[in-house]
């Protein structure tokens, strides 16, 4: 099994990726600073998101964006109340 022996090949080709059969010693550290990467360019993006993020319709039901949105920690917005829209017929489109 495994389709055979690993053939002979030049030793003075160069890739980006490490050539062939690849398998460098430290691949878990180099794996755990680009998932730190992300995490921490993931983070800068969602906090300049929740930042900037304004709303100008309050949701009719509770939403994820209201635990960090400053319209609602602010009290300048809430859930809006939909005792008057229930005897007007709704669209879907």
């Amino acid at each position: 099994m495994g389709g055979g022996a690993q053939y002979p090949y030049p030793k003075e080709v160069w890739t980006p990726s490490g050539g062939w059969w690849t398998n460098p010693h430290n691949w878990r550290s180099n794996t755990a600073y680009a998932l730190l990467g992300v995490a921490v360019v993931g983070y800068g993006i969602f906090k300049y998101s929740a930042e900037h993020e304004e709303r100008h319709n309050a949701p009719t039901r509770w939403i994820p964006s209201m635990m960090w949105a400053k319209q609602f920690k602010s009290g300048e917005m809430g859930i809006k109340d939909e005792s008057d829209l229930r005897g007007q017929p709704t669209s879907h489109h």
